[in-house]
């Protein structure tokens, strides 16, 4: 049994008593897709992270799971020592092995954002609901035959894709795919997946991919923006991008606000309709970093990037 809430410890075990039945909560039956989802070892880290983060609040009912993770390692402690001791040692030990590797992960990631700064590189992150059609738009920007994988389904992407881009009238760029936002995303999987998110929060420009033919696209749209201030990203320029048009009966537009800036762009990712003006957007949101000089009669050959 599923419960679209969290559930304390106590409730969970009277409840699996009283039914039955294992009860999930909503914590729980994220990570359980998340941990189907992930692909990466980064991925598969973060995930894990969570995972134990999560049971170390639950160590009555989660012997069984823990004693299937340590396998045949023998005595990790004494006779007199309690089993929650015990697992709560093994928590805390594997707690801080993932978050070193995370660590040296995100190290790794700071050296090559520094990398692309110092070479005045425009970074662009594709933000949204889950399902929103970030992949999609991702691949449809950048190379279709390499791109990141796709699929219909809650959180099909857990580890940020990163691809380097020409685009007319602004040059280089780097356009990175993001996790999928939820409402009420656990706190423990936002912490855990700070390393990937980061991407994020060092962005020049955000896409923020909504569902055009989502009726709660609205509500998504703000619980997509509690998640970016809760990591510090809430200031980062934002451009709409509503995805999906072909499904919402919409036409391919731009849309600007009373200052005369894009403030939204309708485009279907599937068929390409209004990808023009999404890429025209963005070279304008680009161009006051565009460096003195730097035309946009640069084609493909010139450059090792990919030309969108």
């Amino acid at each position: 049994m599923i419960f679209n809430h969290g559930l304390a410890p106590g409730q969970q075990r009277n409840l699996e008593k009283e039914l039955g039945r294992t009860v999930l909560d909503r914590t729980e039956l994220i990570l359980h897709i998340f941990s189907q989802r992930a692909q990466t070892s980064e991925g598969k880290l973060q995930v894990e992270l969570a995972q134990l983060e999560h049971l170390s609040t639950r160590l009555v009912r989660g012997w069984t799971h823990l004693e299937r993770q340590r396998g045949g390692l023998g005595k990790t402690g004494g006779p007199g020592e309690k089993q929650i001791e015990l697992d709560r040692r093994y928590i805390a030990r594997r707690v801080a092995v993932l978050k070193q590797k995370l660590d040296e992960l995100r190290k790794q990631r700071v050296i090559q954002r520094r990398a692309r700064a110092r070479r005045d590189v425009f970074s662009v992150s594709l933000v949204g609901y889950t399902n929103a059609g970030k992949s999609t738009l991702f691949n449809a920007l950048t190379n279709p035959s390499a791109g990141a994988y796709v699929a219909d389904k809650l959180f099909a992407t857990l580890d940020t894709t990163t691809r380097r881009v020409w685009l007319d009238g602004a040059g280089k760029l780097v356009v990175s795919d993001t996790v999928g936002f939820i409402r009420d995303l656990p706190h423990g999987l936002v912490a855990a997946f700070r390393a990937t998110l980061e991407e994020t929060v060092r962005a020049d420009l955000l896409l923020h991919v909504v569902d055009s033919a989502s009726g709660s696209r609205v509500r998504e749209a703000e619980d997509v923006n509690k998640v970016l201030a809760e990591i510090d990203a809430g200031a980062i320029p934002q451009l709409a991008v509503w995805n999906k048009i072909d499904a919402s009966s919409l036409l391919p537009s731009v849309e600007r606000d009373e200052y005369g800036r894009i403030s939204r762009v309708f485009v279907s990712a599937r068929t390409g309709a209004g990808l023009a003006g999404l890429r025209s957007a963005i070279a304008e949101a680009a161009q006051p970093r565009t460096p003195p000089g730097q035309t946009s009669g640069h084609s493909q050959t010139s450059s090792p990037e990919l030309s969108i």
